[in-house]
């Protein structure tokens, strides 16, 4: 079976979130479950330098976008049995930043034809071309639209994942002639209309042969006009072609065993490192290093979605207990000054660090004893997984991915692998919290949460064979 996988971002080229993980580690898992897996993204002007130079120029082609005729470049590299593909556009891709940018619809409106014009330029026919969020997202409808006629493309099925509803890709109607050639009836009919001009997301969604989310839960949210982002009846009215398949992390990547980034490997069945982990995070940042203070970790982007306003909210009253809270990411000016008043008037229990750091991203997976996620919405979220595999029990709100991997400790029979609530209110995340820490001043009780957090299968090896099930089935329609 031969699946194409396209993206704007793919790991380890270049990422700016969750989807980029994805990109780069389940193709992989499907390479083992014998699919010939490939990806094509755009050759960006930042992607890893040391990559770059091992790229290998296939072929140039041409690509109509609208009036204009534009080049496009391909460049070949494979590893781990996967082909990985990147389309050369100085003009649309040598740019210092990935998205943003006010001509970010025509840039993938080359994109998404340059990927199917590319097929054919160098002879391969996937089975499958698996689409992902709104940047991708009018390849399944040029494929049913146009690109159907001609023989070559007639058999190729298309799959659309949401990896956040929130991006929608929205543009001025007029895209329809101008960069792509056709009459406004898309529109009009509107499988395309969405806010008075055109979504490339809703594309994806109502012409798609397969729609997939990145969780169980996030399929039924995204289903409710709470959190359908005002597209929640198109995908009820597609619903029987919408399925959630959970993601997961790359194993080999986050593995407290033989992780480079951190001060000392650990697992399961020897904690020891793990404190040791703590002890030298704590010098690190200046902390005071002491052992049985609860480090709190979190390890995001500092946005509303993530459930920052909570944190704020609760914040002062938090510190008050005997804990360490340590902040890594970057986001709005307003979390960001929050933070870092903390650390000021908090400077022994707070450690804000307004930067995107890998390696240090690592150290806190490593060394807190839990981890801080309580989102207004997840479609997934990776940040908890990556915390289970360490070691860290997150505590999270029960939503999307988190209520899907985030199973609450019940102190009666011991079991879970971590702490949630419900409700989207600052009291209850205190509350949770605060029950939390009552537990980990039991050192049994809470080395058993570690145990079951670490035993937690996230790996993406269990989502592919969903994956393989899905498109099997798909290809034999």
């Amino acid at each position: 079976m031969k699946v194409l996988f396209v993206g704007s971002e793919a790991n380890p080229f270049i990422k700016t979130g969750g989807l980029g993980d994805v990109l780069g580690t389940l193709p992989k898992a499907l390479v083992k479950e014998g699919v010939d897996a490939r990806v094509v993204i755009p050759k960006y002007k930042n992607i890893n330098q040391e990559l770059k130079s091992k790229l290998k120029f296939l072929k140039w082609f041409m690509v109509k976008v609208g009036w204009r005729t534009q080049y496009a470049g391909v460049f070949e590299y494979k590893k781990d049995g996967v082909t990985y593909y990147l389309i050369d556009n100085e003009y649309y891709f040598g740019r210092d930043g990935l998205y943003g940018y006010y001509d970010d619809g025509e840039r993938f409106a080359y994109f998404d034809r340059a990927v199917l014009e590319f097929l054919k330029e160098i002879e391969y026919q996937p089975d499958i071309i698996h689409c992902n969020d709104w940047h991708t997202g009018m390849i399944p409808v040029m494929l049913e639209v146009e690109y159907a006629k001609d023989l070559f493309y007639y058999n190729m099925k298309s799959i659309f994942s949401i990896h956040n509803l929130k991006f929608q890709g929205v543009f001025s109607k007029d895209i329809l002639p101008d960069l792509f050639g056709y009459d406004l009836e898309p529109y009009y009919n509107n499988s395309l209309a969405f806010d008075g001009g055109v979504s490339f997301l809703k594309g994806g969604v109502l012409y798609s042969d397969r729609i997939t989310t990145v969780s169980n839960t996030y399929v039924e949210e995204i289903k409710s006009y709470e959190y359908g982002e005002r597209m929640d009846l198109d995908l009820r009215n597609r619903s029987y072609a919408l399925s959630g398949i959970l993601n997961g992390i790359d194993y080999e990547e986050f593995n407290p065993e033989k992780d480079k980034n951190i001060y000392r490997h650990f697992n399961k069945n020897n904690l020891e490192g793990k404190g040791i982990n703590k002890e030298e995070l704590q010098k690190e940042l200046g902390l005071p290093v002491n052992k049985d203070v609860a480090m709190i970790g979190i390890v995001s982007r500092l946005t509303n979605q993530k459930g920052l306003d909570l944190i704020v909210e609760i914040a002062d009253r938090l510190l008050q207990h005997n804990i360490q809270l340590v902040v890594v990411g970057t986001g709005d000016y307003i979390y960001e000054e929050h933070f870092k008043g903390l650390a000021c008037r908090y400077n022994d229990k707070v450690s804000a660090n307004i930067k995107f750091d890998n390696m240090l991203a690592h150290k806190v997976y490593a060394a807190s004893d839990m981890f801080l996620m309580p989102s207004l919405f997840e479609p997934c979220g990776l940040g908890q997984l990556i915390s289970l595999r360490y070691g860290s029990v997150p505590v999270v709100r029960e939503t999307g991915g988190l209520k899907d991997t985030i199973s609450p400790y019940n102190k009666y029979n011991g079991l879970g692998n971590g702490f949630s609530f419900t409700h989207y209110n600052g009291n209850d995340l205190l509350n949770v919290l605060e029950y939390a820490l009552e537990i980990f001043k039991d050192k049994d009780s809470w080395n058993n949460i570690v145990k079951q957090a670490m035993e937690s299968d996230n790996s993406f090896e269990k989502s592919a064979k969903e994956y393989v099930n899905l498109y099997s089935n798909l290809v034999r329609k």
